[in-house]
């Protein structure tokens, strides 16, 4: 059975005549008279009813269209299908990412990724966010994974929320399970020395009419997860970055939540690649997409 012959049967249905149907395929009359009755001829049974006011599907008709428009989606899906594969193979994604979502939420979602698509090349660079911004911008890197929001210059999708937690250090009796201001005042912290964190944290503490004794400011998370268990001080990290938390180390959320929001991000003015849409399909697979 020939495609052409059904694409054209399904055009003659829609547009109610031969001559719209050939304006709208872009072919001649003849061909569409042509291509209509090789099917009925295949078939052996009319399809279509010709009079002066346009052409009607008979009752068979009406049932092999149907059936018809299953075949032609199939076609659709297949062509799909093919071009992707085409656009993807021997292709690559370039991800950057800033250090705790590289290391807690990209190695999964990268390994189902080249389960799917194993002729793609997959690079991953660690930045911070200013850098994978940059990268973006500079067309070294493909999708970036940054916390939101960002300016719109980026088109942006929320794919996890990041809890900023407390870490205590190891004391007996052990704190409360749900922390006051006023328990908070009695530490001495260990900032983040990294803007975004550090912003969002004071920003926070200011709104609530907080304020709060800083101890340390520490360039890199793991060091102030390490100076915690020390009991050099509190600190405030997101969850991710705090990972691996040492045992002893109490983990408490703040009087008042605060969650770091993490997102892809592509440069708005750049349609995606292939490979990147795909990647973002992986992504929604694991509902960790927000729409």
């Amino acid at each position: 059975m020939n495609i052409f012959h059904l694409e054209v049967l399904a055009a003659v249905a829609e547009y109610g005549t031969f001559s719209d149907a050939a304006i709208n395929l872009e072919i001649s009359q003849s061909a569409v008279s042509r291509a209509v009755a090789s099917l009925e001829a295949e078939l052996g049974v009319p399809l279509m009813t010709r009079g002066r006011f346009g052409a009607k599907l008979t009752p068979v008709g009406e049932r092999v269209i149907g059936h018809s428009r299953k075949i032609l989606d199939l076609k659709e899906q297949i062509d799909y299908e093919a071009n992707l594969e085409k656009g993807l193979y021997n292709s690559r994604l370039r991800i950057s990412s800033f250090r705790s979502a590289a290391t807690h939420l990209l190695p999964a979602n990268i390994a189902r990724f080249r389960k799917q698509f194993p002729h793609v090349e997959v690079t991953l660079a660690e930045l911070d966010p200013a850098g994978v911004e940059q990268s973006l911008r500079e067309g070294q890197t493909d999708l970036g994974l940054i916390p939101l929001p960002r300016s719109e210059e980026f088109k942006t999708w929320e794919i996890a929320r990041d809890e900023y937690v407390v870490l205590l250090p190891k004391s007996e009796p052990p704190p409360p399970k749900t922390l006051t201001w006023d328990d908070l005042s009695a530490y001495s912290f260990i900032l983040f020395n990294y803007a975004e964190c550090t912003s969002a944290v004071r920003d926070h503490w200011s709104r609530w009419g907080q304020s709060f004794d800083v101890a340390y400011v520490i360039k890199e998370d793991s060091t102030i997860v390490s100076m915690v268990a020390q009991g050099l001080g509190a600190a405030i990290l997101p969850r991710l970055a705090a990972l691996p938390i040492p045992a002893g180390v109490h983990v408490r959320s703040l009087p008042i939540r605060l969650n770091r929001v993490i997102g892809a991000a592509i440069l708005a003015s750049t349609p995606p690649a292939p490979a990147v849409r795909m990647f973002l399909d992986v992504l929604r697979e694991q509902g960790k997409f927000a729409a």
